[in-house]
């Protein structure tokens, strides 16, 4: 329930805990509670479909990355743990977007999303410099990419629709 102030900073007496709070905010574990979105009108970015299968391989790419990251930059596992918390929870906020029910524009911040290139040295080993954003800045260059077949008619039936048979299939296994 919102209202109890709940800090990470220091968390069980943990260093690598510190400065925990300063990414997001106190309150704001997931970015959820205090997001400002301002969308940059002057790049238009129009999709393109690719086979699916790139799609999955890109999305294993980084999902596989960011365990990497979790791993071989945090050596306490409490800290990786709320650390993957976090990152599960904040990424999973896209899915709100995607149904058009966050009030956010469905896009991506192309200030944060111009870091990829700099988390591995050309030796391949992961990158430690600081890249100068907290997590409070995501949304301040939101690109809205153009293209979908979303309409506001008939899609969300039909995203709900996609969304429920893709938990029909996660619950089956689990």
């Amino acid at each position: 329930p919102r209202g109890n102030s709940v800090s990470f900073n220091h968390w069980g007496g943990l260093s690598s805990f510190d400065n925990f709070d300063k990414f997001y905010g106190v309150d704001n574990f997931d970015s959820s509670v205090h997001f400002s979105q301002v969308v940059d009108t002057e790049q238009q970015v129009v999709c393109h479909t690719q086979a699916i299968e790139i799609i999955q391989q890109r999305l294993l790419v980084l999902q596989e990355m960011a365990k990497r990251i979790v791993l071989e930059q945090i050596c306490e596992v409490e800290t990786q743990t709320v650390v993957f918390e976090q990152f599960h929870a904040s990424l999973g906020l896209f899915n709100s977007d995607l149904h058009h029910a966050s009030g956010h524009s469905v896009g991506y911040d192309s200030a944060i999303a111009g870091h990829f290139s700099n988390i591995c040295l050309p030796d391949g080993s992961l990158s430690t410099d600081d890249f100068g954003f907290a997590g409070t800045d995501c949304g301040a260059h939101t690109v809205v990419v153009g293209g979908s077949n979303w309409n506001d008619a008939v899609s969300p039936a039909s995203v709900s629709a996609a969304s429920g048979a893709a938990n029909v299939a996660i619950s089956s296994l689990h």
